[in-house]
């Protein structure tokens, strides 16, 4: 399907040409016209298949269509990160670049310069805010910003803003707004959680799934079994096998992406660093720089499983095994974006077998194991559901040739990995809902607001 079979007004049309959007994927066909009718609208998808774009043109073109106040801030866009909160801001300035709408991001871990800009943007009633709820909270608090006359409210990767603790915001964002309002709901998946809020903020919502929590197609997923001090070593080995560019490694911990960084420029290696502990000017400075591909490669926490825009991510190296199945998902999505191919190679030590395996179990496929280097050692055995009474033990997949009499170490550590390893309910689908349309703007005339946009921030 193509933008051009929506009803769109010319401004957006022009907009989607400029960016050379022509195909809807899955998530925009199926949810584009449901929101340009008004209704509110659960939306369920992996990471990187153009939720952003699946509700900022509706509500871009009811904003171009006119009949919302020039005053007031009339779409709230709330988004966990601040990384998302800027990709999203940079996809509004695309695609309202042919018509009046303004807007304006709020997120912390700003200047106080940035803080002004927040604050003339929201005093001159830009028509979207796109804001982290903490940030938001602190403006409401404060008395710097007037929601009541919002139309449009937008919840963006609302699992990993409710994994952040954001519930209580959100709830309190919400009750600031009116009630006649149209609301849409994005996530990668639908836990319980998400279902009791999307009952308290919505009304009657269409629910819209697609392919829930699945890597894309175009990820080739790969793993090594291995000991923990054999990581490095087969990180080099698969560098040595093909050149490390556009690469991002993900480990659980901070001071693991130090030590890793550290190890990794001393091999020659151009490396940048990203987590919690940089400053917001810091982690702009290193996307900026794996952006313009100034770094090949980016040591990251999952602070970096969502909200970046690169579409050129080659391979994905998951340093440890996430605990979560969804983290999982959502790093190895950061390749294959836009259908394009990737690959994601996963260590797996003995002490994150149980984990791993119950991600295979929830995405219902088994992952190619690739044999460790011979000159690495001998390896565990995979064997992540073996059974306590089975003292042998189930045979796994060996990553070398058999050498007798080395099991007993791999073994011990094995059964003490899977009395740990514990699992997480797989999410139901969500049900299907008949909507109650919410009438539509009917004023076509365009407004031609000339008001002062907010000024854009460096990137």
């Amino acid at each position: 399907m193509y933008f051009t079979d929506f009803d769109f007004e010319d401004e957006i049309l022009d907009a989607l040409d400029a960016m050379r959007f022509e195909t809807c994927t899955p998530i925009q066909e199926k949810t584009i016209q449901p929101l340009m009718e008004g209704r509110d609208l659960i939306g369920v998808a992996q990471t990187g298949t153009g939720k952003t774009a699946a509700y900022l043109l509706p509500v871009l073109n009811k904003l171009c269509c006119g009949g919302y106040p020039e005053d007031a801030i009339n779409c709230i866009i709330m988004a966990p990160t601040r990384e998302l909160a800027q990709q999203i801001d940079r996809q509004l300035e695309g695609f309202t670049y042919f018509m009046p709408v303004s807007s304006v991001a709020v997120y912390g871990g700003n200047d106080g310069q940035r803080y002004q800009q927040e604050l003339r943007g929201m005093s001159r009633g830009a028509d979207i805010i796109v804001a982290t709820p903490g940030r938001l909270i602190s403006h409401i608090s404060l008395g710097n910003i007037d929601l009541s006359r919002v139309s449009f409210f937008i919840l963006d990767e609302a699992d990993r803003m409710l994994d952040m603790g954001f519930y209580n915001d959100i709830m309190t964002i919400a009750k600031q707004l009116p009630k006649e309002r149209q609301t849409m709901l994005f996530s990668a998946t639908m836990p319980q959680e998400i279902r009791r809020l999307a009952d308290n903020i919505l009304n009657n919502p269409v629910h819209i799934t697609l392919s829930l929590a699945k890597p894309a197609d175009g990820i080739k997923q790969q793993a090594y079994v291995c000991y923990e001090p054999q990581k490095r070593a087969i990180v080099k080995h698969i560098f040595n096998g093909e050149k490390p560019e556009r690469v991002i490694l993900f480990t659980s911990r901070k001071d693991k992406v130090k030590d890793i960084s550290i190890a990794l420029k001393k091999q020659g290696y151009n490396v940048g660093e990203m987590h919690s502990n940089l400053t917001q000017s810091e982690r702009d400075e290193i996307m900026y720089r794996f952006k313009s591909r100034q770094i090949d490669i980016v040591v990251a926490t999952d602070i970096l499983a969502r909200g970046i825009d690169i579409d050129d991510i080659r391979l994905v190296i998951n340093y440890d095994v996430p605990r979560d199945c969804d983290d999982y998902i959502h790093r190895v999505g950061r390749t294959a974006r836009a259908g394009s191919e990737g690959r994601a190679v996963t260590l797996i030590s003995v002490e994150d077998q149980s984990y791993f395996g119950k991600i295979e179990d929830f995405m219902e496929q088994e992952v190619e194991k690739l044999p460790v280097p011979s000159e690495l050692g001998e390896t565990p055995e995979y064997a992540p559901k073996k059974e306590k009474s089975d003292k042998k033990g189930r045979r796994g997949r060996r990553q070398h040739s058999e050498r007798k009499g080395q099991r007993g170490n791999g073994e011990k550590a094995r059964s003490k990995s899977n009395r740990r390893g514990q699992g997480k309910k797989e999410a139901t689908s969500p049900s299907t809902s008949n909507a109650q349309q919410e009438k539509a703007p009917t004023n076509k005339n365009r407004r031609r607001r000339h008001h002062h946009k907010p000024k854009k921030e460096n990137q």
